[in-house]
């Protein structure tokens, strides 16, 4: 697995883990479902963002011929 997909997977599950706390403390009780999928939407885009940002340099490999 690429840099980016292990970035991206690791953000997911931090994602998650906060939604898990905030389900677990009531606070997705009193926003709503709509809005609390719109938030995850957004999450997952600035997460895809970040890890393509992130996913280094493009180098081009020469090749030597003799």
């Amino acid at each position: 697995m690429k840099w980016t997909g292990m970035y991206f997977l690791g953000y997911i599950i931090l994602v998650l883990g906060l939604l898990g706390v905030l389900w677990k403390t009531g606070v997705l009780e009193t926003i709503g479902t709509t809005w609390t999928l719109i938030g995850l939407v957004i999450a997952i885009g600035i997460g895809i963002m970040v890890s393509v940002a992130n996913s280094g340099t493009k180098e081009n490999v020469e090749i030597d011929r003799k």
